[in-house]
């Protein structure tokens, strides 16, 4: 988690170089802007440069350089970016190799907590072209290591942000560094890189750090909590399924509880990542996608299964309500294919009624009859296969299935009242069913929506993760040729100093210094004698001191190795940034995906929920059918039956009959039967 936020001064918080501004208050700007620019690029030690620049400042009013830090400007954003760090909880400073003079100022303007820089000495209100403070000799990071150390903090704790090569160490050493605006030569140390002239735009990017860091720890609980409950809800769905007997009641509560587990676990999975950012710096959060793809998985293959038994708890169903309805053609079964039949049927038995009274009445006693005896033998089975449960399991029961609800109303005082009320429930249990089939419908649709958009979502994770890892890849290799790289230039270094390079220098700008006294001064022989022969003394020093050949050629030769390192290191930068915006893209891409497939899985569940409670109303009608079927019913209807399927040709040959009683074997053995088992025990009684 970030705490400290450490800004540069010049061109970071000030829209400016403050030693070139005050350069100007004495006409040398141009040589003191040269020297920064130097600097800067990291062609020149800090410690040299500033103590040149100040050097030229001698002189200045300190009274002028407070009224121009007084006037000079923020950078845009500063003030708004520092607030808004110090509401977030950050501690905000500045470490700068400028000045008390004008950082005391501008601590002020912004109320920074802690400001570190350096001093420039003074003597009665003028400079005196001397320098003090921490950062003349030492580095930042040395600055920032001590003052974290008393805040109790930690360099992973810290975010700098800097624009120049003196900023290196500190950005290179910080948890996160920000190359604001910077040289190149701080770009290729940075983690981010921010190149507008706007602090808001680094504001953003380290309360993003800090959003994604606080729910790193979080996340891991979340995934455990997501396992937990997927683990949990296959459980139940797995001994719903052992359990399960025939019964479609029974079976549409069980697929609503795993329904609600796997909203469960969507939702709590959504939780989980709906947060993860996109930063390509933060590992956590890819890895934090890739489980969220396996719950989602796992929460699919409990949903199957719950769909499964939904598909099983139908074809029961149907076969009840085709046993209980299948002569007087209203009951709706419940598969999705059957159900328009069964309208079609409830229309034509509407119509057939009129017209035919004394044969519906007939096929309604039978049926009562018929659905009568099958519950008597299925609650003779349930019987039996809870004794034997009791056997096996001395400490588990089951509770009566196969029973719809208690109808709740009277049945009218006439004959033609009670047909009234059954017409009407017939058309009432039509449009049921229908509204029924138009929520499964919906949740079908929803449901290959969700999948495909699950399908497309795994695809962009995986190019997301495809161009993370080309990136990190291309970084190690950045990495490579930066030590490379560095190792060259300590070894040119070292070999250049070694070989007298620096007498070399240091009597080389002697000869030039006499050299102009020479040219640009009247001088009286003897002085001017005196300078020629320390100058021609000088030059037998320098060639005595040139250097080696052999040391010259293998230094040239390691510059070019070096410039080699460098350009690699730029041409890969390049390459890794590229994957570095693919990657990003994807994963937007998915969050995006992501939120669709949820949308369309919450839709499902509620589909799927309508149709259930639409289940249920229409065994409440069914069971309010049977009362008014038992009222019309009449024992005549079975002597009918038997005496027309006895008289009807070619309906009851041996080899069908026998096939029914073995299907009969089968359903008293608590098998499931087809629809075409189903039709063929009901052509044949077997009962």
């Amino acid at each position: 988690m970030i705490k400290l936020v450490v800004f540069d001064l010049d061109n970071v918080i000030i829209d400016g170089e403050g030693i070139d501004e005050i350069g100007k208050l004495v006409n040398i700007e141009d040589q003191i802007a040269k020297i920064t620019e130097q600097a800067m690029q990291g062609e020149i030690d800090f410690e040299t440069s500033i103590k040149k620049r100040v050097g030229l400042l001698k002189g200045a009013s300190t009274d002028d350089i407070k009224t121009l830090a007084n006037e000079m400007p923020l950078m845009e954003g500063a003030e708004e970016t520092v607030s808004s760090l110090k509401e977030n909880g950050f501690d905000v400073a500045i470490i700068s190799g400028s000045f008390d003079i004008i950082a005391d100022i501008i601590k002020e303007k912004l109320n920074v907590d802690n400001v570190f820089t350096n001093s420039l000495v003074e003597e009665d209100g003028i400079l005196t072209g001397e320098v003090t403070g921490p950062l003349v000799s030492g580095s930042k990071v040395d600055v920032l290591s001590k003052f974290i150390e008393d805040k109790g903090y930690s360099l992973e704790e810290c975010v700098a942000v800097g624009d120049g090569a003196n900023d290196i160490s500190m950005i290179e050493s910080a948890g996160y560094g920000i190359a604001f605006n910077a040289k190149p030569a701080l770009k290729e140390n940075a983690d981010i890189i921010v190149e507008t002239r706007n602090l808001t735009d680094v504001r953003d990017v380290i309360i993003n750090l800090n959003s994604e860091n606080t729910e790193e720890g979080a996340d891991v609980d979340k995934e455990v909590e997501i396992e937990t409950e997927v683990v949990e809800s296959t459980d139940v769905v797995v001994e719903n399924q052992e359990e399960q007997v025939a019964d479609a009641t029974e079976e549409v509560v069980e697929v609503e509880e795993a329904e609600e587990a796997v909203e469960e676990a969507v939702e709590t999975e959504e939780e989980a990542v709906e947060e993860e950012t996109v930063e390509a710096e933060e590992e956590a959060v890819e890895e934090e996608a890739e489980e969220a793809v396996e719950a989602e998985e796992e929460a699919e293959e409990i949903e199957e299964a719950a769909e499964e038994e939904a598909e099983e708890a139908t074809e029961e169903e149907a076969i009840e309500e085709a046993e209980e309805e299948a002569d007087e053609e209203v009951v709706e079964e419940a598969e999705e294919e059957v159900a328009e039949e069964e309208a079609e049927e409830i229309e034509e038995a509407v119509e057939e009624e009129a017209e035919e009274e004394v044969a519906e009445e007939a096929a309604d006693e039978e049926v009562v009859e018929e659905a009568a005896e099958e519950e008597a033998e299925e609650a003779t089975e349930e019987e039996a296969a809870e004794e034997e449960a009791k056997e096996e399991k001395p400490k588990k029961s089951k509770k009566s299935k196969n029973t719809l609800p208690e109808p709740d109303f009277e049945l009218a005082d006439t004959i033609e009242g009670v047909r009234a009320q059954k017409d009407e429930r017939e058309a009432k249990i039509a449009q049921v069913a229908d509204e029924r089939e138009a929520f499964n419908r919906e949740a079908k649709e929803q449901r290959k929506i969700r999948d495909e958009l699950n399908t497309e979502l795994k695809l962009n994770l995986a190019k997301a993760i495809e161009f993370r890892d080309q990136r990190n890849e291309i970084n190690r290799e950045v990495e490579e040729n930066k030590r490379a790289r560095n190792k060259v230039n300590e070894e040119i270094k070292n070999l250049e100093w070694s070989s007298g390079k620096k007498d070399r220098i240091r009597i080389e700008n002697e000869i030039k210094k006499i050299d102009k006294i020479i040219e640009t001064r009247v001088l009286d022989i003897k002085k001017e004698n005196q300078l020629v022969k320390t100058a021609n003394d000088l030059r037998k020093q320098l060639a005595e001191i040139t250097e080696d050949n052999k040391v010259k050629e293998e230094a040239e030769k390691l510059k070019k190795q070096s410039e080699e390192y460098h350009a690699k290191v730029v041409e890969l930068s390049e390459q890794a940034q590229e994957a570095h915006e693919q990657m990003l893209s994807y994963f937007r891409k998915t969050d995006e995906i992501r939120t669709a497939a949820d949308e369309a899985h919450k839709l499902f569940i509620q589909a799927r929920k309508n149709a259930s409670a639409k289940h249920e109303e229409f065994k409440v009608i069914l069971s309010e059918i049977h009362v008014i079927n038992k009222r019309l019913g009449s024992n005549r209807a079975r002597r009918r039956k038997s005496e027309k399927t006895s008289n009807a040709p070619g309906k009851r040959n041996r080899e069908e009959k026998e096939k029914a009683e073995a299907i009969f074997d089968k359903f008293k053995n608590g098998k499931k039967l087809s629809t075409e088992e189903l039709l063929l025990l009901q052509k044949y009684d077997i009962n």
